[in-house]
């Protein structure tokens, strides 16, 4: 590190570090170097052949089979390959066509790499057949098997029904409702609060249609896929009470990748829906336990990848940096609740003011403001955190 450089110098210098090294992947990826950077930072499309350069939805690989999708709501992550492909969250309904065209763009892409350097398969498995992959060049590729949902969000589940149709599970799902026009499509995986607030949404709202709802849920700490997906074992995890009570973190094992949802965004302060749940505690403890699985390369540089529901791809330095943040928020607030300030007065006292110019927003789906009130909802009485 450069001599005399301080803590914000630092980052401003990582920063640059880690944008040259996005050039140099972009290079390396033969990426023409109109689409290598967008607002200085790799911008993914034109690294794979095949997708649109001009479609709002950009693709960058994150490592292995992971690849995001941004721009088609929150931060899309996939795993593709040979078994197909695997989705956490489908993003807003209205950008689903534009998703979906640059999934088969990445999948046909990918299976086309992964097939032409493949030794022959002598054997056959629940993916795969010996006969057909001999004749691989007539195959078309492998289709959505899996959407994860990390939330109820709109913007995070609103594209479950075109991508999920748009799909094919191995087996066929167990949904409540009426199945007599659903067909087989991926099968839409999420916990147990999440479905029941998609099934009784609150009062004036309409539950989500049949074919947007999960098709297997889990109500445990954690669930496993039953078996490796793409070469790798992949872990969804529950972290309650963060943004709602529903909230699922998903640990890609084998690429060492997390997509966080809505436990960490780069963009904004922590969204929390207190009506649905969610606490400022419960967003400290899921940044907590995503640092816990997160493992740096060095010195908190690189390592274990974390994808946030918006924003750029992340490390642990990152996430622990988002997290110390919360964190002293949290704690001003608190200080101000037991002194028996009103919502008004801790409001107008600025308690986020130092970091308004990273986070803070005037305008917009989340304010400041809403911020603030949602900490001061949801910080415990009594003095304990």
């Amino acid at each position: 590190m450069p001599a005399n450089l301080g803590f914000r110098g630092f980052r401003g210098f990582r920063g640059f570090v880690l944008a040259l090294a996005a050039g140099a992947l972009a290079a390396a990826l033969g990426a023409p170097a109109s689409a290598q950077t967008s607002n200085g930072a790799l911008a993914g499309v034109g690294t794979i052949p095949g997708l649109d350069p001009k479609s709002p939805v950009q693709v960058l690989p994150v490592r292995g089979n992971i690849y995001v999708l941004m721009g088609g709501g929150a931060n899309i992550t996939l795993s593709v390959g040979l078994d197909g492909v695997l989705m956490v969250d489908s993003g807003s309904a209205a950008m689903s066509d534009q998703v979906l065209a640059a999934i088969r763009g990445v999948q046909q892409w990918v299976e086309a790499k992964t097939a032409a350097s493949a030794p022959p398969v002598l054997y056959g498995a629940e993916t795969r057949n010996s006969i057909i992959e001999a004749r691989r060049l007539d195959a078309p590729p492998k289709p959505i098997r899996y959407i994860v949902a990390t939330s109820v969000a709109p913007d995070h589940i609103g594209g479950n029904v075109a991508l999920a149709s748009a799909g094919r599970t191995f087996t066929g799902g167990n949904v409540a409702g009426q199945l007599s026009d659903v067909g087989q499509g991926a099968a839409i995986l999420g916990h147990e609060n999440l479905q029941n607030r998609m099934v009784n949404p609150g009062a004036g709202q309409q539950p989500f249609p049949t074919r947007a709802q999960l098709t297997d849920t889990y109500y445990t700490d954690a669930m496993k896929l039953s078996s490796f997906f793409n070469g790798e074992g992949i872990v969804l995890m529950h972290q309650p009470a963060a943004f709602t009570d529903g909230d699922t973190v998903v640990h890609f094992r084998g690429s060492d990748v997390i997509a966080a949802g809505e436990v960490l965004r780069t963009t904004t302060y922590p969204v929390i829906d207190v009506a649905k749940g969610g606490t400022i505690n419960g967003v400290i403890e899921g940044l907590n336990h995503i640092v816990d699985l997160a493992v740096p390369e060095f010195r908190s540089e690189g390592g274990t990848l974390v994808i946030p529901a918006y924003g750029r791809i992340c490390d642990i330095a990152d996430v622990a940096y988002y997290r110390d943040m919360t964190t002293i928020l949290r704690d001003r607030i608190q200080d101000m609740v037991k002194k028996g300030m009103t919502l008004d007065q801790v409001k107008a006292a600025r308690p986020t003011a130092d970091y308004d110019g990273r986070y803070g927003a005037a305008t917009g789906p989340w304010t400041t403001s809403m911020f603030i009130e949602a900490v001061y909802k949801t910080v415990p009485r009594g003095g304990t955190k």
